[in-house]
């Protein structure tokens, strides 16, 4: 049946995977709790490294001059559109900030289609002159919001935005957003700019692709959602060790604690990287959502 029916499935799965705000009214029934600490970016231009984690892939990122977005994701909910409400989990913690107290943002940068990391109705919220930086065939989810100018990226392929070399690497992951677009591609990022170098990790399990890009500043990792899916993203100490392998001076978890999207408890992520750490712990610079670190 599934064959037989293919191109009217794959245009309703399209159609599900395309909302983007205003009619899900029953997703304001989900509370998520307050986040634990809220952001000041009252001194932010005055860093040339940082990093502010807002919830789940969702980074505030500092380098030279430029401030960057990752993975933006502020819904309540995440998943297909079904009308009045989002068929998805819902946020434990809310977003540490809203998207119009965020500091002026130069460039959206994002990693693959999976509703956790290209959220439709928070893109929307977002001025469309930002340019916005993407994975391979992933174009379609965001033009059609209004962007004037998005850059899709394939693996080993590097560009110029917002004054920063932006250049695409691959992961150990996949990129369908629903049932059948498994064309869709999935990268993590190494941004340089000012004599500063960020890996942006995006999804990953476990690979030793990232040694080409030692050494960083700061690896921006993910550690959650491994049980049950350790083919897709990597365990804690996995993150860890792949932080090794870029030199990363400085280590900014992400991806874990905000939805429910596995079975591991949610404080368990950070104690095993914290445990992986040893007597590195100190590099480990992000730990609650909401917290901000920087350098001049």
């Amino acid at each position: 049946m599934w064959g037989r029916n293919r191109p009217s499935m794959l245009r309703l799965a399209d159609r599900l995977g395309r909302g983007r705000r205003g009619r899900r009214l029953l997703d304001r029934m989900a509370t998520p709790t307050p986040a634990p600490v809220r952001p000041d970016f009252s001194n932010w231009q005055n860093s040339t490294l940082g990093a502010a984690w807002i919830g789940h892939a969702t980074m505030v990122l500092r380098i030279g001059n430029t401030t960057i977005l990752t993975d933006p994701v502020f819904s309540s909910k995440i998943g297909l559109d079904l009308g009045l409400l989002t068929g998805g989990p819902s946020r434990l913690i809310a977003p540490a900030i809203e998207p119009e107290n965020l500091p002026p943002i130069d460039l959206l940068l994002i990693s693959h289609a999976h509703f956790d990391h290209l959220d439709r109705p928070t893109l929307a919220r977002f001025a469309k002159s930002i340019p916005v930086v993407t994975a391979r065939s992933t174009r379609d989810l965001i033009s059609d919001l209004g962007f004037t100018t998005v850059h899709e990226l394939n693996w080993g392929e590097r560009i110029d935005v917002a004054g920063v070399s932006i250049k695409a690497h691959k992961v150990a992951h996949w990129g369908a957003r629903t049932i059948y677009d498994q064309h869709r591609g999935f990268n993590a990022y190494e941004l340089e700019s000012h004599g500063r170098r960020i890996l942006y990790g995006g999804d990953t399990a476990y690979h030793e692709g990232f040694k080409s890009i030692a050494p960083v500043d700061l690896a921006v990792i993910g550690i959650g959602a491994y049980d049950p899916w350790i083919q897709s993203h990597a365990s804690p100490e996995q993150a860890w060790e792949m932080a090794s392998h870029v030199d990363a001076e400085f280590i900014a978890p992400m991806h874990h604690s905000t939805f429910r999207l596995s079975r591991e408890p949610a404080t368990e992520p950070l104690e095993r990287l914290l445990a992986a750490a040893k007597r590195c712990v100190d590099r480990v610079v992000i730990r609650e959502i909401g917290t901000q670190w920087a350098l001049s």
